[in-house]
């Protein structure tokens, strides 16, 4: 009965709906500037004003021109992004991926643009990352498109860092249809009982918001499906990861974990207490089972009742611990449990290391993956 649950649930997902761009480059020739008299001031002026290379200056203007008879728009642009603290190479770094900024009028578009995302968080630094990142962002109307989008982001995010760390996680929020996509998948989770503090985590994940309404219906459905209700701390945690993959990629994921041994029932019992255990990569599913399952002999049921196991780092993390604590059992010195692996770096070394260093030659080198560990006898 598991197994059909889980491939009904699974089988819901469509295809992902992330979408990549690449940019097509080409080995440009390097002519003489005087030669190329259309583009020559183009040219000449992202070289002297903006500090392109040559090289990228005579790319741009195979695209862009610039008009000769007012060089006075760019050269405001210029100086306009440099009083917001943009250095020489962000600008230039800026014109070659999105050169149509040089012809935005200053005073009654860029400048307000600017002023605005200032006032909602994006101040100094966060603003030259973020125009940076998206500079494209700059281009969109600042009545029909910024401040709707932005408005609609503070009426769940209340301050302006919040407000700041999902522009610049999701700068896309500024090219997606806000009533057509972000704004229908909003009312959806909040008509399914997804808290207000929900909604603010999800606008704070990456992309979630922005997906396909129905590719957002199916993934809701399919974590209900699964045992979580919309107002289940875990909730929004499992929307994420069902939404960031395939379902062929879940699917194997699934299959790892019943090779080693996993019941589906103990699967999606892992699943609603810790949805990333399905987010980590198949590798890393696959080598953290065989280690606790198979070096550590610990029961299956362990694993599931802690999922968040699967996210550590095993030779970083546990594979030091383990080799402490079976010194430390061999020796008669401790009686070891699961919480021995959950507590915290910190915490291990002063209860587990330090205090049994004076009794135990070479216990630190062993925690800290040292060679000598090789010479530690038990």
């Amino acid at each position: 009965m598991a197994s059909n649950l889980i491939r009904n649930v699974f089988s819901q997902i469509h295809k992902r709906f992330l979408q990549s761009s690449a940019t097509l480059s080409s080995t440009l020739p390097v002519p003489d500037i005087r030669t190329s008299s259309p583009s020559s001031f183009t040219v000449q002026f992202l070289v002297d004003s903006c500090g392109l290379p040559l090289k990228s200056a005579l790319s741009v203007s195979e695209k862009f021109q610039l008009d000769e008879t007012n060089p006075q728009t760019p050269q405001s642009v210029i100086q306009l992004l440099k009083s917001h603290h943009f250095s020489d190479t962000q600008v230039a770094k800026l014109i070659v991926k999105y050169p149509q900024i040089l012809r935005l009028k200053v005073k009654n578009n860029l400048q307000p643009k600017l002023e605005y995302f200032v006032q909602n968080g994006l101040a100094g630094e966060l603003l030259t990352q973020f125009i940076a990142s998206n500079p494209s962002a700059i281009g969109r109307s600042l009545d029909s498109q910024i401040k709707p989008c932005f408005e609609f982001l503070r009426s769940f995010l209340n301050s302006n860092e919040k407000m700041a760390t999902a522009i610049i996680r999701s700068p896309w929020f500024l090219q997606v249809n806000l009533n057509g996509i972000m704004r229908p998948n909003v009312d959806f989770l909040m008509k399914e009982g997804v808290p207000s503090h929900g909604i603010e985590k999800i606008i704070l994940f990456r992309r979630v918001l922005t997906q396909n309404h129905k590719t957002m219906i199916y993934a809701v459905n399919a974590v209900k499906n699964l045992g979580l209700e919309p107002n289940a701390p875990m909730f929004v945690h499992a929307l994420r990861v069902m939404i960031s993959m395939p379902t062929s990629t879940l699917e194997k994921k699934i299959e790892i974990m019943k090779s080693m041994g996993w019941k589906e029932e103990e699967i999606l019992k892992a699943f609603t207490r810790f949805p990333y255990c399905l987010a980590f990569s198949e590798a890393k599913i696959s080598n953290a089972l065989h280690f606790y399952l198979n070096t550590m002999k610990l029961e299956p049921k362990t694993v599931v009742a802690n999922p968040i196991l699967l996210g550590y780092s095993i030779e970083k993390r546990i594979r030091p611990r383990y080799n402490v604590l079976n010194v430390l059992e061999s020796k008669k010195l401790i009686k070891s449990n699961i919480n021995t692996l959950l507590i915290s770096e910190k915490d291990f070394k002063k209860k587990y290391v330090d205090q049994y260093i004076p009794k135990v030659q070479g216990l630190l080198e062993m925690y800290l993956g040292s060679k000598e560990s090789k010479n530690i006898h038990t």
